[in-house]
């Protein structure tokens, strides 16, 4: 193996147990979603639907949840913790900030062990030191790191297998998002947009780390496949040189696949959102900036774009478009469904990228009109653009004010989709955001934006909202209102259950058909987090990790003084029903 040195490495004697490893394969990895005693990956299943067939926990059973244990994740290391754990042969893997991995026991929650990565000085991450989750595949857990590296890691000892430098992080460059395993292959995206680095999707071998392909996500930049031997082989340019970008700025375009991919079996195609076109100033780049802020659909055997949808043509509010899609079956076709950032619920078909419908999912939407049908493009609200600071005093573009803010109607926060009810459950959040564009050149390292805003509240009752909606008829069926914005992930239930957790701490259940509020749980921090279940023995659990931070607290303007009581955090609960009698 490429490199079996330890980092910072914590064992706990004694505790290990005699668990039988039981190697996860690529059968387990495609039947994950009606696995009832395991999750084997982010999203509850490649598909990313976070549903549970589970129902022993339920509309009637769940005001009896009570804690079955927590652990801390200690030290002074807390800061955003959105990882959403992952759970096999009688252990909980669990990412927390500043790269670092747990091991844990589920039956008692101590601790097995812990691998915490040695970072360098300079790293540079947009959007706090947070990692979403690993992946799990024979008997290793992967993970990726803030200084941009992949990290292999034995389950039972928690020693290094392999570790692969996957880019440089003082250009920028950091890693996030919890890896996807498809098709027997490791799939992982790049953070850094905001540093003009370019994104791309990348392919492994998950048990040695080597490179299969790269499939860069800014058109002009040339992919590539790798032989036996790791020699490198040209794959094609995505797209055509400067047909979308004209000038240099498709070099440093950003376009980072910062959260990640999903994969859906029946279409054999794997999905990444792509983030903001860099800088966000869009007069420096006229045109669409492909594959900026678009879902790109790729071939995962051999990294061809199959297809691509482009939400948000020529960004200028920073919308991004890396939330995940999620597939699903509708009136006999299997269609993706996406809430994006810039307020509008996609519903496309997943195998061919035409989009079938698009609407609000939240109350204010000021830069575009609507999505026309017909060609898929915004209707832009022309006046709703922040200027071209060159054709002023040549220092600061006119302000303008746009819905939502740049942090988004969605952000990282995952939705779920109920197969029973139909819904997608959506952490939304109603903000806006004054936002002017300023001269900006590119530095190797430094923030590439061109652009200034400040983060206002919509309303005075409520930012964060979880939606009930249909993707049928494009209403909200129902709505839970929070004061504070929704940063944490939902995940709904065959118990007619849906789970999520606010900054103010709680875990919530609501009645997924109603959004009647069931039962709820003080977890000490904010909940940043997605929530998720499994059964053991004949017992079904929950669990969520808790610890206030992400790009809010960073990044929020006039919203992040409405939060700034919170207090951070950093451990993982895990719940069950009471003991009867």
């Amino acid at each position: 193996m490429k490199n079996t040195m330890l980092a910072v490495l914590t064992a706990t004697a004694g505790v290990l147990g005699t668990v039988q490893a039981v190697e996860v394969t690529n059968a387990m990895i495609d039947n994950d979603a009606k696995d009832q005693k395991s999750v084997l990956s982010f999203g509850m299943g490649t598909n990313g639907q976070r549903y549970s067939t589970l129902t022993q926990i339920n509309t009637g059973t769940v005001k009896n949840l009570v804690p079955a244990w927590s652990f801390s994740f200690g030290g002074e290391k807390q800061r955003g913790q959105e990882s959403q754990p992952v759970i096999h042969n009688g252990k909980m893997f669990v990412t927390a900030s500043y790269s670092r991995i747990f091991a844990i026991d589920l039956k008692t929650g101590n601790k097995l062990w812990k691998y915490e990565h040695r970072l360098p000085d300079g790293i540079m991450p947009c959007c706090d030191v947070v990692n979403r989750g690993a992946a799990l595949f024979g008997n290793l857990v992967i993970f990726g790191t803030l200084d941009a590296q992949l990290i292999a890691l034995d389950q039972d000892t928690g020693k290094i297998v392999w570790k692969e430098k996957v880019d440089d992080y003082a250009a920028g460059y950091s890693m996030t998002a919890a890896p996807l395993i498809a098709e027997g292959v490791l799939l992982t995206g790049v953070s850094g947009g905001e540093f003009g680095v370019v994104g791309r999707v990348e392919a492994r071998n998950p048990a040695t780390g080597e490179l299969l392909w790269v499939r860069p996500t800014v058109e002009g930049h040339m992919g590539y496949r790798y032989d036996k031997d790791g020699k490198e082989i040209e794959n094609g340019v995505s797209g055509t040189v400067n047909k979308s970008w004209p000038g240099e700025l498709w070099k440093t375009g950003g376009a980072s696949t910062w959260m990640g991919g999903t994969y859906d079996a029946t279409t054999k195609l794997a999905y990444f959102g792509t983030g903001n076109p860099a800088p966000w100033n869009s007069h420096l780049r006229p045109g669409d900036n492909l594959y900026s802020s678009s879902t790109v659909a790729l071939d995962v055997k051999t990294g061809q774009i199959k297809w691509a949808y482009q939400n948000t043509p020529n960004d200028s509010w920073d919308f991004d478009g890396a939330n995940e899609f999620v597939t699903f079956d509708m009136n006999g076709k299997r269609y993706g469904g996406k809430a994006d950032r810039n307020g509008f619920f996609y519903v496309i078909d997943a195998s061919s990228g035409k989009l079938q419908n698009a609407f609000p999912f939240v109350r204010k939407i000021t830069w575009a009109s609507g999505i026309d049908l017909k060609t898929g493009r915004p209707i832009y609200v022309a006046s709703n653009r922040p200027s071209d600071p060159t054709k002023g005093d040549g220092k600061k573009g006119s302000i303008v004010f746009a819905a939502p803010a740049f942090l988004g109607a969605k952000n990282q926060m995952p939705m779920a989709y109920s197969q029973q009810t139909g819904l997608f459950y959506i952490p939304a959040n109603e903000w806006g955001m004054d936002i002017w564009n300023e001269p900006i050149s590119y530095k190797k390292g430094g923030a590439f934006l061109g652009a200034g805003f400040t983060i206002k509240p919509l309303f005075d009752d409520y930012i964060g909202a979880l939606r009930a909606v249909d993707p049928k008829s494009g209403k909200i069926v129902w709505e839970a209102k929070n004061t504070a914005p929704l940063w944490g992930g939902a995940m709904a239930t065959a118990g007619g259950l849906v789970f999520y957790g606010t900054p103010e701490g709680f875990l919530k259940a609501l009645d997924a058909k109603t959004g009647k509020e069931l039962w709820k749980f003080q977890t000490g921090s904010g909940v940043v987090a997605p929530p998720v279940t499994w059964q053991d023995g004949d017992t079904q659990y929950v669990a969520v990790v808790s610890g206030w931070g992400g790009a809010v607290p960073l990044w929020g303007g006039e919203v992040a003084k409405k939060v700034n009581f919170l207090e951070q955090g950093g451990s993982v609960w895990v719940f069950k029903l009471a003991a009867k009698g």
